[in-house]
């Protein structure tokens, strides 16, 4: 027998949870499908343990800094072994608790990998269960380039999977997954290569950003090696090195890790039962609504190829549910306006158009903008000062804000309350009217000149 229910969700990640939890509070009766541990890329080998990472690295740092204020030397050696337990033991606990929130709002968890038998029918281990709705929501994976000796590297879910530290790697990839994981690893003490196909890191970001990064990235000790084209592994007895195509190589590595982008989680899934065709590099569209070209099923996340950000996805499903069970019927996510971390170090913040984007759009006459860079007070006794950048970039005779950009100690914090007023429309005037508080870095957004 073919067991029904109101809404059917593949992938037990951040964006399938909160679909599901949001949809049961509305009394509709749903199952969640997921083969893996719940939580998705994001909590078991992604946003989660890198933040942890990102605190450790944080944390030698202001042990650093601290010598510069008069205290004795704080640390020793990071113990990654150790690191790597607790952040275990933190995500088993993340897990269990999906777990119960999802047995609260009564949404049963079906463990097994789905795949269509028909639009309406799931199919999972043998058994079939049919929905009025179903939501695809599997997320995406790490991409491996196809290149001789590309097994003997590892992806992000390999690297949080290490048990120790790797004393020289090389990260190939220029986004932010790759920035990321090179910082991390720097600052806890490896010796560290950033490969990259192009001139420069973080395309998508504004330019004084990148440029920024790559200045802090290299000061800190990081090799950046631009424009590498790379067309294999070798390993010979523990040693791996990485070859590139014009004949160079990189050579003493006990660690390649890629991180050149991730592809949606599609395949396996028999779409084509469905009716659905996925597009390019295997994404499933939907309109501004999460339709998809099949009228109840629908996708969100990575799998869309929109802005790959688990608040994104948690919040188009959770719009999603509003619509489908909870009478919004114009309940959507607005794409625009995402607000973005990098967590590097320093750490970054975005949101918004940066100023090429701006200017494409609106026109040189119409952009006006506006910049500072400083030492942080924090950093007022350091013999080895982080700085601080920051981006306004406006648009109109009103100066309406449209993007803002900030690379520097706090950033990730900063960004989040700005966001609301950039999403909100302010204008130059609104922040300028806005009083600072004093001593702080967040005063330079409403003191810009």
């Amino acid at each position: 027998m073919t067991e029904h229910y109101d809404l059917l969700i593949l992938g037990g990640g951040s964006g399938g949870i909160a679909t599901a939890n949001r949809a049961a509070l509305y009394g509709a009766r749903c199952a969640l499908i997921e083969k893996g541990a719940l939580g998705g890329a994001c909590v078991n080998v992604g946003c989660v343990p890198k933040k942890l990472l990102w605190n450790a690295a944080h944390l030698r740092h202001g042990a650093e800094l601290a010598t510069d204020y008069g205290f004795a030397p704080l640390l020793g050696d990071f113990d990654w072994a150790a690191n790597k337990r607790a952040r275990d033991t933190y995500i088993g606990r993340l897990n269990q608790r999906y777990a119960t929130g999802l047995a609260d709002n009564g949404v049963a968890v079906i463990s097994g990998h789905g795949r269509f038998a028909d639009p309406h029918t799931v199919e999972v281990e043998g058994k079939r269960y049919q929905a009025d709705h179903i939501v695809l929501a599997t997320g995406s994976r790490p991409i491996v380039p196809d290149v001789p000796g590309a097994s003997l590297g590892i992806t992000s879910d390999g690297f949080f999977a290490l048990t120790e530290r790797p004393r020289r790697a090389a990260v190939v990839g220029a986004g932010y997954i790759a920035v990321e994981l090179a910082c991390a690893l720097r600052n806890l003490g490896s010796d560290v290569s950033l490969v990259m196909r192009g001139a420069h890191l973080l395309a998508a970001f504004d330019p004084m950003l990148r440029e920024g990064l790559m200045e802090a990235m290299t000061h800190a000790g990081i090799n950046l090696l631009a424009q590498r084209q790379v067309s294999g592994i070798r390993k010979a007895g523990t040693e791996l090195t990485l070859l590139y195509e014009d004949g160079e190589a990189l050579c003493g590595l006990d660690s390649v890790i890629w991180a050149v982008g991730r592809a949606p989680n599609g395949e396996g899934l028999d779409l084509d039962k469905a009716g659905i065709t996925a597009g390019r590099g295997g994404i499933v569209e939907t309109d501004s609504y999460q339709n998809t070209a099949v009228a109840g099923i629908y996708a969100i996340g990575d799998l869309t190829g929109r802005a790959a950000l688990t608040p994104v996805a948690i919040a188009a499903g959770r719009r999603l549910a509003d619509r489908l069970f909870g009478g919004q019927k114009d309940r959507h996510l607005n794409y625009d306006l995402i607000p973005t971390v990098v967590f590097s170090h320093p750490p970054i913040g975005s949101v918004g158009l940066s100023e090429p984007e701006a200017r494409e759009r609106h026109g040189n006459e119409a952009v006006r903008v506006y910049r500072t860079r400083f030492t942080p007070m924090s950093h007022a006794f350091s013999r080895y000062p982080q700085r601080t950048a920051m981006k306004l970039v406006t648009v109109g005779r009103e100066e309406r804000v449209v993007g803002l950009h900030i690379i520097g100690e706090a950033a990730d914090e900063m960004l989040q309350g700005f966001a609301v007023a950039v999403k909100m429309g302010a204008t130059k005037k609104d922040l300028d009217d806005t009083l600072a508080i004093h001593p702080t870095s967040a005063e330079e957004v409403v003191t810009m000149r």
